[in-house]
Order: C-alpha cells, then structure tokens, then sequence
C-alpha cells in the first residue's frame, strides 16, 4: 500500500543507473559559481521586493487618496483588489512566457509596464484613471516574484532550494516591512504621488540592472522556443524573439493535481489573516488608538515587515533540513511532502492564534498596552505567515521542477483571485460583526489550513497517483 514512507515516483531501474543520473542532472546547478548564485539571487529579490512595495506602500495613503480624488476609502480601497487580480493574472502570463522564452525576455518586458503604470498613478486625476494605471502597473511588476522563484529552481538543487528560496523571500519581504512606512512617510509630508513616481525609478534601475548583468537561467534546451526546429539562416537572438502566442492561464491546468490545489488553498487561507490584520489596519489601529499621522500608520506595518523578513529564512533552513533528515531515514528516498513539516508550527499556532488575539484586543483593550500587544501579534503573525508560505513555495518548485515558474504562478494566481474578491469584503464584514468575530473567523480558516496541510503530508503519494501533471522526480530535480 502506498504511504508517506514511498518514493515519488516509482521506477524498475536499477540504483547505479539511477545514482548516474541523478548525479548528470546536478551538474547543470554548477553553471555558476556559489558567488555569481548570489549575485543573481540579489537581482531576482529586487525585482521580486517591487511588486511587494507596489501593494503596501498605497495601502496607508488610501485615506488621502480618497480626499484628494473626491471618492471614499471604500470605493479606493478597491485598488488594492484590483491591483492582486491584475498581478495574479500578470503573475500567469509572465510564467507562460518565461517557460517558453526564459526567465530574462520576462524581466525585460515587464519592468517597462511597471514603470508606465507607475507614472500613470502619479498623474492620475481621478478613480477610474487611477484603477487603469494600478491594473498595468501590478501587472507589470507581478512576475518578479514567481520567475524569481523560478530562477532559483534553476540555479539551486534539491537540498539547497529552500535556504535559497527563504533568502528570497526575506529580501522580498522587506517590502511589508519597509513599504508602509515609505508610503506613509510620502503621504503625509509631501504627496502620495510622490511614492508611485518612486516606484516608476525603482523599476527603471530594476531594468537597467537586468538588461546588463542578468544572465539565462533556464536549463539548456529546456525552453520552449529551444525545442523549436531553428528557422532558417536565422540566429539564436532572432528566434528568443520570434512572437508566439502562448496561453496565459495553462498554469492553472496545474491545479488539477490535488497537491498543488490543496497547498494553494492553505497558502490563501494563511495569507489571508494577514490582509484581514493589515488593510483595515489604518481604520482599526487608527480609530482604536487615536492615529491620524500618515506616516505613524505606516510604522504600525513595520512588525508584520520584520516578522516576514525572520520567519521566511528561518522556515527555509529548516525544511532543508527536513527534506535532508527524512530522506536519511528512508534510506535515500525523497518524500516530496516532508518539506511540508516545516509548516506546522506557523498553521497550528503562530497564524491562528494571532490573529485571534488581535482582534480581542483590538476590540476590547485600549491605550498603549493595548497597542503594543497589538504590534507584537502582528509580528507573530509575520513569523507565521511566512513559516507556511517559504516552505510551501519551495514544495511546488520540487515537485514541478521543470515547470517551477508555472506553478508558482498557478499557486499565486489561485489564491490571488479570491483574496482580491475577500480585500474588498474585509471592512463591510468589520463594520458588520466587529472586528475580534472577523479575527476570530479568520483564525478558524487558519486552523482550516492546518487540516489541509497535515492531509497532504499524510496522504501526498496517493493525491499524486490520482492525477498526474508531469511530476519531478529525484532524477531531474
């Protein structure tokens, strides 16, 4: 009978044969030296912090904005929805392309998007034009976050990946940390315009940087236009840049592998305490504790920022270590789900428990106590997020290497749509039952998670037999 305790796939060859290709296959992650890996890992987490400033630094600037456009923070609050539909769906595209062209054609293309959107925000006169220009600017600045994680499913193996991928997610995650109080910063002593013209220069250098020092990570001859017949008396440059149509949405043609689904849907659902503590925080910290300043308001993100920046590293080294101890212990065979361990903890406490807490004391104890416990649940919460999130994108890089942008950009598009519908329902549901009912339900859909992930560690081998679409194996991983 099948278990945890099988391998991934199971296979009639021999171990020596088996031993030489595993061993041929490492030999592509030794194309660059440890000192040019992290060169690129540097670029790869600039270009992944972008997005990430994208969303957080408008969220504190939402009240100005909405004085200065003649609207309601309701109705600009809708931005932020708009802007995590439109980097689900750039987060697709930039995958789709990135599979067929290679990782650099995606950065290339995209930052220039980013940069006009950015502009286009800056000078906007009115909520239409600015939900236009937010629409292009996330897309244009989505794919840095999962071509980044593929660029290092290209360059790292098996057991470096998730110290790899946690590094890239704290340089990510800086974003949440820094982003807020930049945005506020801007906003109360000069304008919120001044951030998006910020953003269009970041991208611009972002750019720049690529364009002169980022090299092809993909695989030789694993991108779609190499395994095209060359056409005739053309160069290898012509053909990187012949058009072709490519499906947007076939990374969702993933999500019919149960695995992938159900760590999709634990990621939204641990994701999402942390949007129902942070997007209504200027109205919940700010109305509870007496905040007004801009700038003061973005300070509070900062807890959250750091706990990110602590808890993706740190859950990285770990669920190496994990992959390393277990597959000790099966005697060489590779468990893909054992990366999963290193979730639990951040699902079963961290994230639940938190949110739960700050919404108890968000409602019902004030003054500075009040507050500074309330600080220390949202950097709890940041430690957690991100203990489920690190190691649960590496899982989907293991175990769909060779399509490892895709099916980040699958995982993140899944849970993009529905967390943008569930922004918007986030302060309706406040003024409704409260705000500690609203923590509370979203700490049950935390524990909800948990269930999820502890299934899909139980019973990983049998989800993957009923289903399969195109697995990694310990060979080609």
């Amino acid at each position: 009978m099948l278990s945890e305790e099988s391998p991934l796939l199971e296979s009639d060859s021999d171990v020596p044969y088996e031993y030489a290709a595993i061993v041929k296959h490492e030999q592509v992650y030794e194309r660059f030296s440890k000192s040019r890996k992290r060169v690129i890992l540097a670029m790869v987490a600039w270009c992944g912090l972008i997005p990430l400033f994208v969303a957080g630094s408008f969220i504190p600037s939402i009240p100005q904005v909405s004085k200065d456009l003649n609207s309601t923070p309701s109705v600009v609050s809708l931005a932020v929805s708009l802007s995590i539909f439109a980097a689900s769906l750039g987060g697709l595209a930039g995958a789709s392309y990135s599979t067929f062209y290679g990782r650099r054609v995606v950065y290339l293309s995209g930052l220039p998007l980013l940069c006009l959107g950015s502009l286009g925000v800056a000078w906007s006169r009115s909520i239409p034009e600015l939900m236009i220009w937010r629409f292009l600017q996330s897309f244009g600045a989505s794919p840095g976050l999962v071509v980044g994680a593929g660029v290092i499913g290209d360059m790292y193996k098996l057991e470096e990946r998730g110290q790899a991928m946690g590094i890239f997610f704290a340089a990510c995650l800086l974003g949440p940390a820094l982003a807020p109080p930049a945005g506020g910063v801007a906003a109360h002593y000069a304008s919120w315009r001044v951030m998006q013209l910020a953003l269009a220069v970041a991208g611009f250098l972002a750019f720049f940087i690529m364009l002169l020092f980022f090299p092809e990570t993909s695989h030789p001859g694993k991108r779609g236009i190499d395994k095209l017949q060359p056409a005739p008396a053309s160069s290898s440059l012509w053909r990187s840049w012949k058009p072709f149509f490519i499906n947007p949405l076939r990374p969702l043609s993933l999500l019919r592998s149960p695995n992938m689904l159900a760590v999709s849907v634990a990621s939204f659902l641990v994701l999402l305490t942390d949007y129902v503590l942070l997007v209504p925080l200027a109205f919940t910290f700010g109305a509870r504790y007496h905040i007004v300043n801009e700038a003061l308001i973005g300070a509070c993100f900062l807890p959250a920022g750091l706990g990110n920046m602590i808890g993706a590293p740190l859950a990285g080294r770990i669920s190496d270590k994990i992959v390393v101890k277990w597959r000790q212990r099966r005697g060489g065979v590779w468990y893909p789900e054992d990366r999963l361990r290193a979730t639990l903890i951040g699902a079963m406490f961290l994230v639940p428990l938190s949110v739960l807490f700050s919404g108890l004391l968000s409602q019902f104890v004030g003054g500075k106590i009040g507050l500074i416990l309330n600080l220390f649940c949202l950097f709890v919460n940041g430690i957690g997020v991100d203990m489920v999130l690190s190691p649960s994108a590496a899982y989907v890089v293991d175990v769909m290497h060779s399509r490892s942008a895709e099916a980040m950009a699958a995982n993140n598009g899944f849970r993009s749509i529905p967390m943008s519908l569930s922004i918007a329902a986030i302060l309706p549901l406040i003024d409704l039952i409260g705000v500690a009912a609203t923590n509370a339900l979203a700490a049950l859909l935390g524990w909800l998670a948990l269930g999820i992930l502890l299934c899909t560690i139980r019973y990983g081998t049998q989800m993957r037999a009923w289903v399969d679409v195109g697995y990694s194996t310990a060979e080609n991983n």
